[in-house]
């Protein structure tokens, strides 16, 4: 194999595909990334337990060459050493020459570095994907409805299907859903599908998605995403993103979000985000990170923590809009705090059920997000 590279479309490859790479493995190939040309170019790519991630370099594009390759071939480098070889090359182009016995010579400049790889022969293979699922979302709608999940999944193993954020098709409405069983986030948006295709119960690993949305363009270009049995592929113009899905039923969410309500009540988002962070100064040392909330018919919030050792903190907001009960609520600070911060709403609708019922949280003005959290049950 002998061929040369353009350093920067390189480094970002590397980038791009370095986040399949397997960290806690005992498989040594599974730390590096499999590069082999091809007629059309070349292709990087890496792939753990998880996640599988390609990446394709073309011989030019917009007549800018980016990949002069003299002999075909491919290897297996090490991740952790390539990264930040190439990012630190001193000229425009790197060569990369590899002989029969695996031995890599990189040259750049009057750099030359020398690194042992391994036979490309022995890397996994990447899924082999029938496309009979295949629908299209533009990327920046994709990134956001990640963003405004993925913060809710569960982070512990006791419910392995909790880790994941549940998808639905139906029509042309994509339905994200992710719950750790004490919050639950809701969002749902418009895709290009056929009208025959639809789907329920795939579950993607939170931690993959938040890997994809890393790598995605923040543009509106068009993602493919093709869904199987147990894997699910993600297609730019340049890259493929594979993920495996959690096997299992998703629980069945729309039980517990309630239909009617006692209270509703309308806030400015931003005052509301910074009176719970103020609350939460204190509440964060807490063993639950509680902040009470007290509604108040004459239009005023008043927002409350205690820390036995360290003391207490008093705010008030005023309340744009009520209807309704007065009420007395506490929860945790943190599962607001996360909710608030992923919502671009300049006011916020909450709809409380009773002191200890899930409410519900929505922007006044974005329908298509939902969000749930329990209450804390506290004694005073």
């Amino acid at each position: 194999m002998h061929l040369q590279i353009h350093r920067d479309q390189m480094t970002h490859a590397i980038n791009d595909v370095s986040k399949a790479v397997s960290s806690r493995t005992t498989i040594p190939i599974l730390t590096g990334i499999k590069i082999s040309s091809h007629s059309e170019g070349i292709t990087l790519t890496a792939s753990d337990s998880d996640i599988s991630i390609e990446y394709t370099i073309p011989l030019e594009e917009d007549g800018n060459l980016f990949v002069d390759i003299k002999q075909h071939g491919s290897i297996v480098l090490p991740a952790r050493y390539l990264n930040d070889i190439i990012r630190k090359l001193p000229s425009e182009f790197v060569e990369l020459h590899v002989n029969d016995r695996f031995l890599s010579t990189i040259r750049s400049g009057r750099s030359e570095f020398n690194l042992n790889g391994l036979d490309a022969e022995d890397f996994p293979r990447l899924p082999q994907i029938e496309e009979e699922k295949v629908f299209s979302i533009q990327s920046d709608i994709l990134k956001m409805m990640i963003k405004q999940t993925a913060f809710a999944v569960s982070t512990t193993e006791t419910r392995p299907i909790l880790t994941g954020i549940m998808w639905a098709l139906e029509g042309d409405q994509l339905q994200f859903v992710a719950t750790d069983s004490h919050r639950l986030a809701k969002r749902q948006a418009t895709v290009e599908a056929l009208p025959e295709l639809a789907f329920e119960n795939i579950i993607i690993p939170g931690k993959s998605l938040l890997e994809l949305n890393k790598i995605l363009p923040d543009n509106d270009s068009l993602i493919d995403i093709v869904v199987t049995d147990n894997q699910i592929l993600f297609k730019t113009d340049r890259i493929l993103f594979y993920s495996r899905l959690l096997n299992g039923t998703y629980p069945d969410v729309n039980r517990i979000i309630p239909s009617q309500s006692k209270t509703n009540i309308i806030l400015n988002t931003k005052e509301f985000l910074h009176a719970i962070e103020r609350a939460s100064l204190l509440a964060k040392d807490g063993k639950n990170n509680v902040v009470k909330c007290s509604v108040d018919l004459g239009g005023v919030m008043e927002i409350s923590s205690t820390s036995p050792e360290v003391g207490k903190v008093t705010d008030e907001i005023e309340i744009k809009s009520i209807e309704g009960e007065e009420l007395k609520i506490s929860f945790n600070a943190k599962y607001m705090l996360d909710t608030l911060r992923v919502m671009d709403s300049e006011e916020v609708q909450i709809s409380f059920t009773g002191a200890m019922s899930p409410f519900i949280i929505q922007p006044t003005d974005a329908e298509q997000m939902l969000y749930l959290i329990l209450p804390v049950r506290t004694y005073q």
